[in-house]
């Protein structure tokens, strides 16, 4: 069974240029890419004109515009397109069981009032099993193909960030990029002391030379499994949100780790990739902590 990536498209800038981004990927890496418009007919309560057939149709134009664009633009990749009759959410939930990545359309800067943040992207995020890539719509502008590091953060045990730092690789090995590994840390309050976790510190003589040792065993079977991708390993003092934005000034892909938090609300993502989808100036990548790394 074929490997692919799938991309939401509403028609909107930013669905084309994701469509665009996923195309640029799925050729990278040697999939196929899949369109997926989402469609569903229900009657509005308003006292205006509504065709269901019409409404489809443009539906399947929607589609068909992205599917012809991409075609002559990549003529070599394997593209599929279809509509599915569901809500967005359900419909490229429904999607992702062979994807790579599921890649959606973001709004941009600031209070984002848009697709990706609102509750259907944040639903998507949230209940994804593979990782989501948001785009936005100079992101995915064919000019120029994208330059600079794969940025991903790391945090706690190596385990915790091994599906992020995979699929960082992965891009990385992909597009011919160095990775940048960043950890960011912050000095424990004074309940938080104990005597295990400060001699852990004094052995690798300093809280410093702690977090350093803690990202290099992270990253050490990344390493050896990608043994041509160059390395930055960047440690710093912070905030792991602030680090990360500080760092992504040249970055061509942002990746985070996500766990999906439940509560009386409805699902969260972190505030890490919340801050990231906000704020950061490339694509950005939330990938799903329940992925087994090591396969």
């Amino acid at each position: 069974m074929s490997r692919e990536i799938v991309a939401g498209v509403d028609g909107s800038p930013e669905s084309l240029a994701a469509a665009d981004w996923a195309a640029r990927e799925a050729g990278h890496r040697g999939l196929s890419l899949r369109l997926v418009h989402a469609w569903r007919w229900e009657p509005l309560d308003l006292p205006l004109l509504q065709d269901p057939a019409e409404q489809q149709q443009a539906a399947r134009d929607v589609l068909r515009e992205a599917e012809t664009t991409l075609a002559e633009r990549y003529p070599r990749l394997e593209l599929s397109a279809e509509v599915i009759g569901d809500t967005p959410v359900a419909a490229l939930l429904g999607t992702v069981r062979r994807a790579e990545a599921l890649v959606v359309g973001s709004r941009g800067h600031g209070a984002v009032t848009g697709f990706l943040l609102g509750s259907y992207g944040q639903q998507l995020i949230a209940g994804s099993p593979v990782p989501v890539v948001a785009v936005r719509a100079r992101d995915g502008a064919p000019a120029e193909p994208p330059v600079g590091e794969v940025l991903v953060g790391q945090h706690g045990s190596p385990g915790d960030s091994a599906p992020a730092l995979r699929f960082a690789f992965e891009t990385a090995v992909a597009r011919g990029a160095a990775v940048r590994a960043v950890r960011a840390w912050s000095l424990p309050p004074l309940l938080a002391y104990s005597p295990a976790s400060m001699r852990l510190a004094d052995e690798a003589g300093g809280l410093v030379p702690y977090e350093e040792k803690a990202l290099r065993e992270a990253l050490a079977p990344w390493r050896e499994r990608y043994p041509e991708v160059p390395v930055t390993e960047h440690v710093e003092l912070g905030s792991a949100g602030q680090v990360l934005l500080s760092t992504s000034g040249s970055a061509q892909l942002l990746v985070v780790g996500r766990r999906a938090h439940r509560g009386a609300l409805g699902s969260r993502i972190g505030s890490v990739a919340h801050a990231a989808l906000h704020l950061a100036p490339c694509p950005v990548a939330v990938v799903p902590h329940e992925v087994d790394a090591q396969d």
